[in-house]
Formats: C-alpha cells, structure tokens, sequence
C-alpha cells in the first residue's frame, strides 16, 4: 500500500475544488492552448512552441491541502525543466528565482524556481489519456506532485519570472500561502505547525465540493443553453 504524506486521506473521487470564491469563476477559453510569459522578461506569448518538446507521461498522486489525495493519476505533457532551459532561458539576461502562476479564473500562486525544475512536475494537458476537462485545468495546468494541490495552477493564463521573491497575496487570510507548501514535510500554512491546519481545513470538504459540483453544473447547463440558441 502506497504511503501517503502526513495526514493525508485516501479519497475515491477527484473533485474540481479549491477556495470556495473560485467555485463561480471559471476560464475564459480551454479549447487553445497559449499562454503569456512575462515578470523580468520582456513579453511573450507561448503556444504552438510547446510542440517542439518531448511528450512526458507520468503516474503520480495529488494532495489537496485540506486533507484528501487522489492517488495514481495518469498524466501527460510537458517536462516543466525542458520548457524552461529551451523556452525560456534563452530570453533571461539575469538570475531567475521565482515564479508567479496566473490562472484564467482569476486566481494566482507563486513558486521557486528550484521547486518547478524537479523532475517530476510537468506542464499537463491530459489526463487519463484525454485532454483536460474544464474541471481539472484546461487547456493546461501546473502538475506538481510534491507541492499541495494550491501550487498545481490550473488553466494557466500567464507565467511571471523573477530575480527576487514577489509578495502575491496579503491580508487576512495569507497566512494560508507557504512559500513551498511541500506535502512530505506538511507545509499546509506559512504560519504555524500542519498538524493544526489539517484539522482546520477537512471540516470545509464537503461543502466545499457540493459548493464547486453545483456551480459546475450550472455553468454547464448555461453552456448548453448557449449553443442551443446557435
């Protein structure tokens, strides 16, 4: 049996979740992959330049911070290390970092760059052999198995780098932000032990995803209703 990280749960379903303002706020377009690069480099748009990189399948896990995993998921996509060294290293005239996730719904995370150049995070457009649904990030997303589940950007929008750390989110519910938010070592909050935080945040599961399955399916009738009318 497969050894999950500190206070982690098993779960069979792999909910569209995430901080519960987010449930109403969806993207703009998941049918074309592109993207916008920017923060210390000049500007540029990423899109059919993702074709000149090698194709990277993976199986691995991921860990909502509120304390439930969705184990053996198949992915597909891009090695994130390949994009940089061949797509965006060329364009840096200085040291990057640190780098801001943007997301077409409007929400944003942040990362090192050290963290985004292991092996196993991956730009992805499929899962399970299928391109991305609505629900799991399309057209691609961030898949970052070692980082909880608010570091794994989906619907990227645009990608900042950075020479020095940016503060990205304020107030009072920033303490909800770590820096790295590693599952191995519980890093659930930029304050305080995990094991706190793990108790806090399983109590919002499951209105949570009543929350997200209700907007989702609303959002989906609206659509249909829409290409009715055409």
């Amino acid at each position: 049996m497969k050894k999950l990280p500190p206070g982690q749960k098993e779960s069979d379903t792999f909910p569209r979740f995430g901080l519960p303002q987010y449930a109403t706020r969806f993207p703009t377009d998941i049918d074309k992959i592109t993207f916008t690069i920017g923060g210390d480099l000049q500007e540029f748009e990423i899109s059919e330049e993702l074709k000149s990189l090698s194709r990277t399948n993976q199986i691995s896990d991921f860990h909502c911070v509120t304390t439930w995993s969705k184990l053996n998921l198949s992915w597909s996509g891009y090695s994130f290390n390949e994009f940089y060294n061949k797509l965006i290293l060329p364009k840096v005239s200085g040291e990057i970092s640190f780098v801001v996730l943007k997301a077409q719904d409007g929400y944003e995370t942040s990362m090192l760059l050290t963290d985004l150049m292991q092996h196993n995070v991956l730009l992805a457009d499929q899962l399970d052999h299928q391109p991305l649904t609505m629900e799991h990030g399309a057209p691609i997303r961030i898949v970052a198995p070692d980082h909880y589940g608010y570091k794994n950007l989906k619907h990227i929008k645009r990608i900042e780098f950075y020479s020095e750390e940016q503060i990205l989110k304020q107030g009072l519910l920033s303490f909800m932000d770590h820096p790295r938010a590693r599952d191995a070592y519980e890093e659930r909050a930029s304050t305080g032990p995990g094991i706190i935080f793990r108790w806090l945040y399983k109590f919002g599961i499951n209105g949570t995803i009543k929350s997200f399955e209700k907007a989702t399916a609303e959002y989906k009738a609206r659509l249909k209703k829409t290409k009715t009318r055409k």
